[in-house]
């Protein structure tokens, strides 16, 4: 079980957000949504890919340059892969 109070509270976000994610899930294929209404693609599958990093023990470490992601990133954006200048970085690759 995590000891790190940012684990541990990005853990509760995550597991609230994924709860909320799969019942949204549910009700989009119990009533499909107006076209272009439905979930943000792969949002489920980032917070659960963040869950299992927490119990693999390697959640906060970007999986880009190996360093720490930011307390402040992990905060607002606990599912995040790679840490800020990473993730800019990516950005900047994909929009050349």
């Amino acid at each position: 079980m995590p000891v790190d109070p940012i684990t541990t509270l990005a853990l509760r976000m995550l597991l609230s957000r994924r709860d909320a994610l799969r019942a949204a899930r549910a009700a989009v294929v119990a009533r499909p949504p107006a076209r272009g209404a439905g979930l943000p693609p792969r949002e489920l599958e980032e917070v659960e890919a963040a869950l299992e990093r927490i119990e693999q023990g390697c959640f906060g470490g970007c999986e880009r340059c190996g360093g720490a992601i930011g307390r402040q990133r992990l905060l607002a954006v606990p599912e995040a892969r790679c840490c800020l200048a990473c993730a800019d970085a990516r950005a900047r690759d994909v929009n050349a």
